[in-house]
């Protein structure tokens, strides 16, 4: 392909690869499934970090959580934001010359106006988020080429946001790092309300662009921020934490049905739009880009992924790498634990597991997925593993050094700590 595509990059919050494509069957997500089915699905995709701002600025930077600046949440008193020189995606591609569009919330910045979007339209609800997109089609100011972000607030509790009801038209299937009870049921159905909502958003969508004309040539990205608002996924860096949707659709490209199976982190999206786009990929940005795997050229798949989380609602400094066989998780402060988003610890299904989630962690754990799919058996220590736990902790320790992760240099500070010591010294 010569023409260049418009180009739609479709976020979700909290949905992990809880998709009917993906293995859930009570999940009713026709659109989203037609996308995969007639594109390419990325079966190992996963995000840097499992909290909202991180990981949504390492899909606008191309670059890790530390290294964009953004270590925790960008809103309220949290107050994480982007680097002064660092360049979101949405302006690259606007000095590219595409038209930009932010459809939904950000979660990146204090100051939206320095992403690059000539146009915002902030409304959150799907329902509003589908009729912005609508309006916009319609209206004609989607020139060619365009980049539309689309950040949907859904399925982020609470899960009837906007007036959606539950859905359990097909059951509820709950995956097994939950329990099989009641109060799981009750709030998978209620996500399952949410997600389907999207699914219907990004079908109007679609329409839109097929009236529009605009459908053959527009590539589509839809993925998500990290895992479901649940115990072990959401804050986590277990695989239900980490663990991101990511499917790729260009009608006029033709994907045809693929699943690929490499290894991809979201720093490998920006890199690879702007590849798609026919731009120079800037030296600073960190992911790879993987369009050589769409368009038959030569890619050199990653050995591993890295995350990440720092901060969420407290100060929770981890690390780990993932392999396909093995992960080792570095939890590096011991004095608490596991930090649980409020919204999920309000919920009937942490109520009961608190006895399994609340509790310190170890130092270090390795898990070997081919064995121990749900990451429930910590074999860090074990002679037979001794290795692989070696050589995991050494390359651990060799991507902190090489993108100068600040854990080396000690605690972090938070924006909260470093704005409150500055006024008391100016008291």
């Amino acid at each position: 392909m010569n023409e260049r595509p418009n180009i739609v990059l479709i976020t979700c919050h909290d949905l992990g690869q809880h998709l009917c494509c993906y293995g859930i069957p009570s999940v009713r997500t026709e659109t989203i499934d037609s996308l995969a089915q007639t594109g390419v699905r990325f079966e190992n995709s996963f995000c840097t970090s499992p909290g909202c701002s991180p990981s949504r600025a390492a899909i606008a930077t191309g670059r890790y959580p530390h290294n964009n600046g953004v270590m925790g949440l960008a809103h309220a008193a949290f107050g994480w934001d982007l680097r002064p020189d660092e360049w979101h995606l949405a302006t690259l591609l606007a000095e590219g010359g595409y038209r930009t569009a932010l459809f939904g919330l950000q979660h990146v910045t204090y100051n939206a106006g320095r992403l690059g979007f000539k146009e915002i339209l902030p409304e959150r609800p799907a329902d509003a988020v589908a009729q912005n997109l609508e309006d916009f089609l319609q209206s004609g100011r989607a020139d060619s080429p365009f980049y539309f972000e689309i950040n949907f607030f859904e399925p982020h509790r609470p899960f009837d946001f906007g007036g959606v009801s539950p859905d359990y038209t097909n059951g509820v299937y709950i995956p097994g790092f939950l329990p099989e009870n009641q109060e799981c049921r009750e709030e998978i159905g209620a996500m399952q309300g949410a997600i389907h909502k999207v699914d219907e958003s990004i079908e109007r969508f679609v329409s839109a662009l097929k009236t529009s004309g605009q459908y053959e040539n527009t590539l589509i990205l839809f993925t998500a921020d990290h895992g479901i608002a649940f115990p072990r996924a959401k804050c986590t860096l277990y695989d239900p934490g980490i663990e991101t949707a990511l499917i790729m659709n260009w009608p006029a490209a033709n994907f045809g049905g693929q699943t690929r199976n490499e290894l991809i982190s979201n720093i490998d999206i920006a890199p690879t739009l702007l590849e798609a786009a026919q731009l120079d990929i800037p030296e600073r940005i960190m992911g790879r880009s993987f369009w050589p795997l769409l368009t038959d050229g030569e890619y050199e798949e990653n050995d591993e992924i890295f995350a990440e989380k720092t901060f969420h609602g407290v100060y929770d400094p981890i690390r780990c790498i993932r392999t396909h066989s093995h992960k080792l998780i570095v939890n590096f402060d011991g004095s608490h634990t596991p930090d649980v988003p409020a919204d999920i610890i309000v919920g009937g299904t942490y109520q009961t597991m608190v006895k399994e989630i609340a509790r310190t962690r170890k130092r270090f754990e390795l898990y070997d997925l081919g064995a121990d799919l749900w990451e429930k058996n910590n074999v860090a220590g074990s002679e037979q593993l001794f290795e692989t736990e070696t050589d995991l902790k050494q390359r651990l320790f060799a991507w902190m050094q090489d993108t100068e992760d600040p854990l080396l240099e000690g605690p972090v500070p938070s924006p909260h700590y470093e704005m409150t010591m500055s006024l008391l010294a100016d008291t």
